[in-house]
This record gives C-alpha cells, structure tokens and sequence, in this order.
C-alpha cells in the first residue's frame, strides 16, 4: 500500500536556522521552505527531509540519512570544502582510509549536522 508514497525523513534540530544553512548551504539540498509548523522541508531527488525544531537535541547513536553518490572519494572532497567535517573511524571492521571506508558492498563516509544527527555518504561498489 505505502510502496508507492513519497517517504519524508524528519530530523530533530534545536537551532533550526543554523541547520537549515548547513542542509542548503553545505549539503546543497533543494529548499523547499518553512512549513506552517514550523519545519524546514528539503528534497533530494524526489525525497524530503524535513528539520522539526525542538527543545533539547535528541541522541541517537546510528546514521539517520544515508545519500547515495556515484563516488564516495569526490563527495568527501566536495561536502569538506562546503564545511562538512567527516568521522575517522580505526575499529576492528571499520577502518577509513582517507575519512572512506569499505563495507561489504560499499564505499561509506559519515559526517554529523549541525545539531549532532549522523549523516553518511555511500557509493554502490560493483558486485
């Protein structure tokens, strides 16, 4: 029933205006404006993100967006020069290489928002 309903992710934020500059500016998503709530509404290639202010930050420890690129490496190097600042992770089976890491079928980088959210890049390898 919902296969063919547009999905919108909604991302806590507590200081709305700096997150809505970090997710137009430095991630270049298509603003969509102010909803009469209050959230700023994003798409990004047909999905939306929408940034619901609120009180106090809510912690969560795991990715809450992943975007699909067609080259990890070139969007390390293209969200960094907007201000993006990338994790280095040294674990056992989670090693970046150059803010990169390979996982499985993937190339994969994560970096937070302003308001703390876990945000990743990921690059489809050839199977």
């Amino acid at each position: 029933m919902l296969s063919s309903c547009r999905v919108t992710t909604i991302l806590p934020v507590v200081d709305a205006e700096r997150a809505h500059d970090f997710y137009s500016r430095v991630l270049g998503l298509k603003d969509l404006g102010k909803t009469g709530d209050g959230k700023y509404l994003f798409e990004a290639n047909g999905s939306l993100i929408a940034l619901l202010p609120k009180p106090e930050p809510t912690k969560a420890d795991h990715t809450a967006l992943s975007f699909e690129v067609p080259d990890a490496g070139a969007a390390v190097a293209d969200l960094s020069a907007r201000g993006a600042q990338f994790e280095d992770y040294d674990l056992p089976g989670l090693k970046t290489v150059n803010k990169v890491c390979v996982l499985g079928s993937e190339r994969a980088a994560w970096f937070k928002d302003t308001e703390g959210n876990i945000l990743c890049i990921h690059q489809a390898l050839p199977t």
